[in-house]
């Protein structure tokens, strides 16, 4: 998604919440991917109760750890591939959430206000 460069204006407030709204959703659709991913695995692989499969997806998604311990083979590689899967996915949701509001900041800060203080520095 293009963003402004320091040579632009700070885009207005209201197109700011827009383009926050817009990040919030996809970040938002990522996380319900991965929990929907890690439900249906653990579910599947796991024989555990959707609940529990639920449960113990959003929590190896958000780094907290197991909480059904997994007995067949392929509920360990399913539950091993999960987790290492679940560690990028986290950092990428929150890079993606927090993209907009940081772009934000760091635009105050180095956007150029003309030419006469450009050559002062």
């Amino acid at each position: 998604m293009k963003l402004e460069n320091k040579k632009q204006k700070v885009t207005p407030l209201p197109h700011f919440l827009f383009r926050l709204g817009r990040y919030s959703l996809f970040a938002l659709g990522l996380i319900t991917f991965s929990v929907l991913l890690g439900t249906v695995g653990y579910h599947h692989f796991g024989n555990i109760s959707w609940v529990d499969s639920f449960h113990m997806a959003c929590m190896i998604l958000t780094g907290m750890g197991p909480v059904v311990k997994m007995e067949s083979s392929t509920a360990k590689i399913f539950s091993s591939l999960y987790a290492l899967y679940s560690g990028v996915a986290f950092l990428s949701i929150t890079a993606v959430f927090f993209a907009p509001i940081i772009h934000r900041l760091l635009h105050i800060l180095h956007v150029e206000k003309g030419n006469d203080e450009n050559n002062n520095l």
